[in-house]
């Protein structure tokens, strides 16, 4: 339930000591500052201000502009806060999503943003059309003149992009991945951890296991999680592999019985932990419940009952 703070100027000759009395005041005890343009999205303190919200948390601003002079992205941010169970709200506006007050005022800004993009769409259709009418082909001049300053401001603004969208998603996967990687020992391979992650996911979502590697070396990178995370797991001891095996068998059936899981080894010519060729149902209801301790199935699932 803490009340984080987003203090933000936009050049070096600026102060944010007025935010950051009044964030203060307000009772904020973890300040993150910022020097970089309301305009631009890729910025790289506001990133980390997002990942260090958990449920519960509140961002709190001085003023609406010192989050985003777009109202879109206003609003993007605060619907992402809200989805996580976090809440946001400016000193200076009327703006608290705790209350029923702030968030009338919250979908009032909703309608006129909608608003707001329904003219860019349409500003920009007769903006290309009038190009193309006068021969003009769209696309970045500089780009296409082999301009290499350009390029590396570009993919700087794409990866500080990609690393904003992953603080929206963060507290669906990163507190699995560093149960498994960091508390569980031994780590749990990369495959491992990536079923772990999917199975708390709702239907159509999904990591592939290099995505996800992808994503925390990124966070790394940032200082947004540990480095130990990254490091090499050990080889994966065959009960462990019946273990994943059982749990994929369970979720790919959860109406399977314990006996029926059993059978399922059986005819897949899998031994028991012990060398054994019957599987009795308590060895398969072991590994279920290992499975279930290690986030493989979901707490309390009816698989294999």
């Amino acid at each position: 339930m803490a009340l984080i703070g987003y203090a933000r100027v936009s050049t070096d000759d600026q102060t944010t000591a007025a935010q950051i009395d009044a964030l203060r005041a307000a009772g904020c005890a973890t300040i993150f500052e910022e020097k970089a343009s309301g305009a631009s999205r890729a910025r790289p303190e506001l990133a980390r201000t997002l990942a260090s919200l958990t449920r519960g948390d509140t961002l709190v601003i001085w003023k609406l502009d010192r989050l985003g002079r777009s109202l879109s992205h206003l609003l993007e941010v605060i619907e992402d806060l809200r989805g996580r169970g976090c809440h946001f709200r400016c000193l200076t506006s009327p703006i608290d999503t705790a209350s029923p007050h702030g968030t009338l005022v919250l979908q009032m800004l909703g309608a006129v943003a909608e608003y707001e993009r329904s003219l860019i769409r349409e500003r920009t259709k007769a903006g290309l059309k009038a190009a193309e009418a006068r021969g003009r082909v769209g696309g970045n001049p500089k780009l296409k003149q082999g301009d290499t300053a350009m390029a590396r401001r570009l993919a700087e603004r794409q990866r500080q992009l990609y690393l904003l969208e992953l603080t929206r998603t963060a507290e669906e996967w990163l507190p699995t991945v560093r149960r498994l990687r960091l508390a569980h020992s031994p780590a749990r391979s990369w495959a491992a951890v990536t079923r772990a992650v999917n199975a708390k996911l709702p239907p159509g979502r999904h990591w592939t296991a290099e995505r996800l590697r992808r994503a925390v070396r990124a966070f790394v990178e940032e200082g947004l999680a540990e480095r130990a995370l990254l490091d090499k797991a050990p080889p994966m001891r065959g009960d462990d592999r019946l273990m994943v095996l059982v749990a994929g068998i369970a979720r790919a059936n959860p109406k399977l019985s314990l006996r029926a899981i059993g059978a399922q080894l059986e005819a897949m010519r899998e031994t028991t932990p012990r060398g054994g060729r019957s599987w009795a149902a308590a060895s398969v209801k072991n590994l279920l419940d290992r499975a279930r301790a290690q986030g493989l199935l979901p707490a309390g699932s009816p698989a294999g009952t």
